[in-house]
């Protein structure tokens, strides 16, 4: 009986390590522009694609790290960000927040909460600032749609002779009724337009805020 059981465990286990390898679809080369390269990817269950960016510069990684994970340091976030009010944060811990993309008329603006956790990989060292929604935390408001599903990674590798390797990785479901072919068009521009806001920030001469 016990070698049946084992048998039989190790046969659920081959099946959903088959499975979870058929849902995830690999990357799509969308693009490299500046230097960011930027990939796509269809997800299962959803007509929205995910999208991924990396860069490799030369910069100190306290600087970037500090840029993603310091509540200070929010002025190189999308332009489209009308309003940013933070609701918690705890250095090197997480960083909880609200935000309202103001989106040109026709289409209605949106809304989120969400909340990121930063943690280090004790095998590489690598940073990780995971970003997801956080519910029940500030009500909803009539003229905005708020967006329930939503998932951000960035990732900061140290690299020899100074450089970092920077990832970012995402999906966002904007809500009402954008049509998923014209999301689908534009969303390569999500990763790409965050990664130049970064390091744009990282190298300029203003000092980040402590």
């Amino acid at each position: 009986m016990k070698r049946i059981a084992l048998i039989t465990t190790s046969l659920f286990a081959l099946f959903f390590v088959v499975i979870n390898g058929l849902n995830a679809q690999p990357w799509s080369f969308v693009k490299e522009k500046d230097g960011i390269k930027v990939y796509t990817r269809t997800e299962a269950n959803s007509p929205l694609k995910s999208f991924k960016g990396d860069v490799i510069f030369n910069a100190p990684i306290e600087k970037v790290c500090d840029m993603l994970g310091n509540a200070k340091n929010m002025d190189w976030w999308n332009k489209e960000i009308t309003d940013i009010r933070v609701l918690g944060f705890e250095e090197n811990k997480f960083i909880k927040y609200y935000m309202v993309y103001n989106v040109p008329w026709p289409i209605t603006s949106r809304d989120l909460v969400a909340e990121t956790i930063i943690t280090s990989d004790p095998a590489t060292g690598d940073k990780i600032f995971d970003a997801k929604p956080l519910p029940n935390t500030v009500p909803e408001k009539l003229n905005l749609i708020r967006i329930r599903n939503f998932r951000q990674v960035w990732t900061v590798k140290q690299m020899d002779k100074g450089n970092v390797h920077v990832f970012l990785e995402g999906y966002i479901d904007p809500g009402g009724n954008i049509p998923a072919w014209f999301y689908n068009l534009v969303v390569a521009e999500t990763p790409l337009r965050a990664i130049q806001s970064l390091r744009e920030r990282v190298l300029s001469d203003k000092p980040a805020n402590k």
